[in-house]
């Protein structure tokens, strides 16, 4: 593995990485608005949406991961030149997100008419019924811009999702100016405004994104009802969606058993009180910026190690994957000195509350740390995922977070009465996801494995 081949390998992985991180930020600045935006209007309703991001994130991250396969098997069959293949995975892909949307939002309805039994306090609950009930409508039209999105990526064709999401976020922006705060005549309608001016940005941003992938004429040949291609009515192939299920409910319970642990932390804030609880979402808004940069470059990674499969280039996996693994740790490296040192200055922006705003600066310093670990391990886990190697790394997951963050968690963070602590156990969580995923990649690319990758 020559240096100038690695180096080459990561200039094409951060070609494709670039607009794929831009529209990752994007999305991230949505609901970065939104804090900035609520926070203004207090404490309580802060609080609020966090304990509503953290439900819509359980079944927004299941559907994310059922659905990763339109990216690595649409990768796969465009670098084969399988154009039909691409094709159909795009179709039942959308079949998959419309099914899961509607479970998913039901779910979260059913969830809202039951907060008390989380255990969050019950000022929040209150805020936060309606807001809940409003972003669950949200879950269908952001899983299909999901799956348009992979797939657009998939074909070499990324910058349009990222153009329209970055439009969505300043749209955004100008909802939650009208309906949070009731300017150019609208009722001023707090938390619940934030919501509706989401799913406005949400159902504006998939429909801008299907008109713009449907009148391209690169990507005709592999768009369903053109040429040979099935047409977007026809039945379901099941053996195509026991394909894709195959990749995508393995992932789903990978990326699950990590969200979840992040809900969970969520959760034992409120336990600990609404100031931890608001102080978690300001940090965890923060860290999840930044993490936007190397799992951008992971979902590069995932495309560009499933394209080298279709095309028969093994040679280039281990390249392609470690590459990614290490541009993505410098840049983890420098978003770690940024929190290390501009913490209170990032944190000043959210909110007005001191003591809100001191212990958000605080978990910063211990999200300075973490950020080298999150980045090798979703860069890891990107990679493996190329490989349509997903049931493993789920069970690594599983062990890395629950097994070990959350009980490391809860007893230094909830028993001790010490929100710091919470957050040192998803510290631990994340390094061990790191050296698990990280070598697993090393043994699959091997020379004795990689001539069994088909």
């Amino acid at each position: 593995m020559t240096s100038r081949s690695t180096f080459t390998e990561i200039r094409r992985t951060l070609a494709l990485a670039f607009p794929i991180v831009i529209g990752q930020v994007g999305q991230m600045l949505m609901g970065i608005a939104d804090s900035v935006m609520i926070g203004r209007v207090g404490t309580v309703p802060l609080a609020a949406s966090a304990f509503g991001h953290s439900l819509f994130t359980v079944s927004f991250i299941l559907g994310v991961g059922l659905l990763i396969s339109v990216s690595v098997l649409g990768a796969r069959a465009h670098g084969a030149g399988q154009s039909s293949a691409c094709a159909e995975y795009l179709r039942h892909g959308m079949i998959m997100a419309w099914v899961m949307g509607l479970l998913g939002a039901l779910l979260i309805f059913a969830m809202s008419l039951k907060l008390e039994i989380f255990g969050q306090p019950a000022e929040v609950n209150a805020a936060g019924e309606t807001y809940i009930r409003i972003i669950a409508l949200s879950l269908v039209p952001t899983l299909l811009f999901q799956v348009l999105r992979q797939f657009s990526e998939a074909v070499g064709f990324p910058w349009g999702a990222m153009g329209i999401l970055l439009a969505s976020v300043v749209l955004n922006v100008v909802l939650n100016w009208i309906l949070i705060y009731g300017n150019l005549g609208a009722p001023a309608m707090g938390l619940d405004g934030a919501g509706w001016a989401t799913l406005i940005s949400r159902v504006v941003s998939v429909v801008g994104l299907w008109m713009w992938l449907k009148h391209r004429n690169s990507v005709s040949r592999e768009w369903p009802g053109r040429g040979d291609n099935t047409v977007w009515w026809a039945p379901v192939v099941w053996s195509r969606l026991r394909e894709m299920l195959q990749i995508g409910v393995p992932t789903a319970g990978q990326l699950m058993f990590e969200a979840g642990a992040f809900v969970a932390a969520a959760m034992m804030m409120g336990w600990i009180g609404t100031v931890p609880l608001a102080a978690h979402q300001i940090a965890l808004s923060c860290a999840s910026v930044t993490f936007m940069v190397p799992l951008g470059i992971s979902m590069a990674t995932s495309v560009r190690i499933g394209r080298a499969v279709g095309e028969g280039r093994s040679e280039a996996l281990r390249r392609i994957g470690f590459g990614s693994i290490f541009i993505g740790i410098v840049f983890a490296v420098v978003f770690t000195l940024i929190f290390a040192f501009g913490g209170d200055l990032i944190v000043s922006g959210f909110t007005h509350d001191s003591e809100v705003a001191i212990l958000a600066a605080q978990l910063l310093i211990i999200a300075a740390v973490f950020q080298i670990f999150d980045g090798g391990q979703v860069l890891a886990s990107g990679a493996l995922r190329g490989l349509a190697d997903v049931k493993v790394p789920s069970v690594m997951t599983f062990v890395a977070y629950w097994l070990m963050a959350l009980p490391t968690g809860y007893f230094l963070g909830v028993r001790r009465d010490d929100p710091h602590g919470v957050w040192i156990g998803l510290a631990v969580g994340l390094a061990a996801a790191y050296m698990f995923l990280t070598w697993r990649f090393y043994r699959k690319t091997t020379p004795e494995n990689i001539s069994r990758i088909a």
